[in-house]
């Protein structure tokens, strides 16, 4: 009877939704993230000057975010940068992760793992200093003052995020169908552009979402690597918020709320067909 029930304990799962206190914890997470998110949406239709005091409901902040020329030319730039950044960090990430899960175990590949990976590691500001230096020099010995030391920068920054959910769908990947297509003679080219790259289309659109919002959101890299009128969408906001804080910097922060929301929206609607 005893070793009955010390099997029926056994059999038993854990579930953390079972521990004392869990949904008051958990509710309380959900309200601290997303209160200021709400708020900041509410506040962002309000007709008066004031972010705190509700004056009644308008579009107004909306419209004149929509028509300001400074908002249009920094969003017009961040997103080329994001958009360059993404693409070029994707690819290369997609290389370095079949370079690190595709080939037969090498001296260095550890260390070349961790390199990869430490500029997550590492401080944004000491990564800001250090473009800050090297385009310096660059910039002493070339004369060249335009947009490619962001689009560099970005980019460089960007490759880690998208490199880990690439390499984490490559090692869930099994090689079957890989190893099929190539005992049937296909070249290794024709096996990565038709079996191992659809299949790895779901991490590379999650690694190519992900440097898209971190290049889109950054601030400390491009404060220090942006030149005179070279002010990133962030950037712009920073600089109004500085001086005088009204809802329109409130519609714009929900805007880029809601491109976030767009772009996890789609990726999930993606990665589903994919699968």
């Amino acid at each position: 009877m005893a070793e009955r029930r010390f099997t029926f304990g056994l059999s038993r799962r854990f579930s953390v939704r079972d521990q004392g206190g869990f949904t008051t914890i958990a509710l309380l997470c959900f309200v601290m993230l997303y209160a200021p998110m709400v708020t900041l949406v509410i506040y962002s239709f309000n007709d008066g000057n004031s972010i705190a005091v509700w004056e009644g409901f308008s579009w107004r902040w909306y419209d004149m975010a929509i028509h300001n020329r400074q908002i249009q030319d920094a969003t017009v730039r961040s997103l080329q940068v994001a958009a360059f950044a993404t693409v070029v960090s994707t690819v290369v990430a997609t290389m370095a992760a079949l370079a690190t899960t595709r080939t037969a175990p090498f001296r260095g590949m550890t260390a070349a793992y961790a390199l990869i990976n430490q500029p997550l590691m590492v401080p944004e500001i000491v990564t800001a200093v250090a473009l800050l230096v090297f385009f310096a020099m660059i910039k002493a010995a070339t004369g060249y003052t335009g947009m490619g030391y962001l689009f560099a920068a970005h980019t460089a920054f960007c490759i880690p995020f998208a490199y880990m959910p690439i390499r984490a769908r490559l090692e869930d990947m099994s090689l079957t169908l890989e190893q099929a297509a190539a005992d049937l003679y296909a070249t290794p080219w024709r096996v990565f552009r038709y079996v191992t790259l659809p299949l790895l289309m779901p991490g590379v659109l999650a690694g190519g979402m992900l440097a898209f919002v971190i290049s889109l959101d950054d601030v400390v890299i491009t404060l220090f690597v942006a030149g005179p009128g070279q002010d990133t969408l962030p950037l712009y906001v920073i600089g109004q918020l500085r001086r005088i804080v009204t809802p329109e910097m409130n519609a714009v922060s929900s805007l880029f709320l809601l491109v976030s929301v767009l772009l996890v929206t789609l990726f999930f609607f993606l990665s589903r067909r994919k699968r």
